[in-house]
């Protein structure tokens, strides 16, 4: 086994953890660490990790445009075995794993264990495709030319990803990048860097050579521009803030990078009212509420027909109510905190000043200090009703357990508030209409489109992506991952005159 080595503190309890560069664990060149805290106790230390600077950047863009000579010549067979033997890696560690994610993030344990299976699964997926046609041929004008189109790798690129899918996020960047021939510097949220460090671990394990995948850990002011403004560095794949990836745009436009972003969204579930209610409110109510609203496909908004808003807002808001909040370890728990105080802050912010709006709070209301969850980044979930459309609450991605209800006169006017935000990630239709679905499927503006099911969840065969300000106009996941992670080329065969 390859894994990370670590090292114990004076008391044998705190582990440090090390970047892997050139297919070697090691500290930061600087020496230097931070802590990494359990969101739901601040008094958990989970582990110290590298924190990286400009030097460990170098040695690891270095090591992967090295080992990109060889790894875009491997046959594609062999990385799929690679690929595979992670997963099963991975698989046999999953319950330990997701615990560590549970721990690190946040996020229930059932969710934590769900989220390292679904690694496994991308990964499993992505040696598959490693197998697929990589070109087509087309004919020629020309009788005896042989024309055809081959997909060849792009060369070193960077992944850097968010905390709130430590594992999953990672692994759907990591696993076509490498699957398709490309090699990578991979930079993890620092808020989760031990999700990272064991799934580098898994693939490590399965034999991947030395610097096809490095992965330094660190403040992104200390690391992001060195390592995304380097030209050995082709493409850069992020999911992330909207305000980070408008940086990105400007830096990969000058130096003509390949970019592929992820960003926010402002997920709309609209319900009509011939909607099977209790359907809708258990949907609605997963959607906004699971992983603590931390997600970027979560539900923000719930935009209600009229003639059922006020039936479905106190429902919702005694569902809401009756979630149990705590440590996510626990089994009994169903929300745990968000990522951390400051992240708790901010949305506990946001809500005191929906409350000064004047806007009417049903259900929750702010941070959650009794039950022992004074020590943890704990904030009630919370329910907004006869929110308007036009209000920051109704318009800014919040991220965090925040819903408002929106009233609306009908499906016109329900899309219309659906398509009024910057956002065009994620969007769910509640009806028994067949007629009024296929209407919103095709005037919703945004790239996953649910009718009768929950704006969260996203399979990784099929592509993944958003509209206007939620992503580059790319798409993730899926045959669509070829697309990014390949270039194509034309070849033209002529055999040569006859002697």
């Amino acid at each position: 086994m390859v894994s990370a080595p670590t090292r114990s503190d004076a008391a044998g309890a705190v582990q440090t953890w090390g970047n892997y560069i050139a297919g070697e664990w090691r500290p930061a060149k600087s020496g230097a660490t931070f802590e990494n805290r359990n969101p739901a106790n601040r008094n958990d230390l989970i582990g110290r990790f590298a924190a990286s600077g400009a030097d460990d950047v170098e040695a690891a863009i270095a090591a992967a445009a090295e080992a990109f000579e060889s790894w875009r010549l491997t046959s594609p067979i062999v990385r799929a075995n690679l690929l595979h033997k992670a997963a099963n890696i991975l698989e046999s560690r999953v319950s330990e794993v997701g615990r560590d994610l549970t721990r690190e993030e946040g996020k229930t344990l059932k969710e934590g264990i769900g989220e390292t299976g679904r690694a496994v699964q991308i990964l499993r997926y992505y040696a598959g495709e490693a197998q697929q046609p990589s070109g087509e041929h087309y004919p020629s004008m020309g009788q005896n030319t042989l024309l055809y189109t081959v997909r060849e790798p792009l060369g070193p690129t960077a992944i850097i990803t968010p905390w709130n899918f430590p594992i999953a996020i990672p692994a759907w960047k990591i696993a076509p990048a490498l699957a398709f021939g490309n090699t990578v510097v991979f930079k993890p949220a620092t808020l989760t860097p031990l999700c990272a460090v064991r799934l580098v671990e898994a693939l490590a394990d399965a034999g991947l050579p030395a610097g096809v995948l490095n992965l330094i850990t660190g403040s992104a002011s200390q690391i992001a521009d060195p390592l995304v403004e380097d030209a050995r560095i082709v493409a850069i794949s992020f999911t992330g803030s909207n305000e980070t990836g408008g940086k990105l745009r400007k830096v990969t436009a000058a130096r003509g990078a390949k970019l592929q972003l992820e960003l926010g969204g402002k997920n709309p579930a609209i319900v009509l009212a011939d909607a099977d209610v209790d359907h809708a409110l258990q949907q609605v109510l997963a959607g906004a509420m699971m992983s603590t609203g931390q997600k970027c496909t979560a539900t923000s908004r719930a935009i209600v027909d009229r003639r059922l808003a006020a039936e479905f807002t106190e429902k919702l808001g005694d569902r809401i109510r009756g979630l149990r909040v705590g440590d996510p370890l626990q089994a009994d728990t169903q929300i745990g905190p968000l990522i951390d105080e400051a992240s708790a802050d901010r949305v506990a912010g946001e809500v005191e000043a929906a409350r000064n709006a004047g806007t009417r709070l049903v259900a929750g209301g702010g941070r959650l200090t009794d039950q022992g969850r004074d020590k943890g980044a704990f904030v009630a979930p919370t329910l907004f009703a006869d929110v308007d459309s036009s209000s920051r609450l109704g318009q800014e991605e919040l991220f965090g357990p925040v819903l408002g209800v929106i009233p609306v006169d009908g499906l016109d006017e329900a899309i219309a508030v659906a398509n009024s935000v910057k956002f065009g990630l994620s969007a769910s239709l509640f009806t028994r209409d067949l007629g009024k679905a296929l209407a919103f499927v095709q005037s919703i503006q945004a790239g996953v489109v649910h009718v009768n099911s929950e704006t969260a969840g996203a399979e990784p065969q099929v592509p993944f992506g958003g509209m206007k300000g939620s992503s580059s106009y790319s798409r993730e996941q899926g045959k669509a991952a070829r697309e990014f992670f390949t270039q194509v080329k034309t070849v033209y065969i002529d055999p040569p005159p006859a002697a």
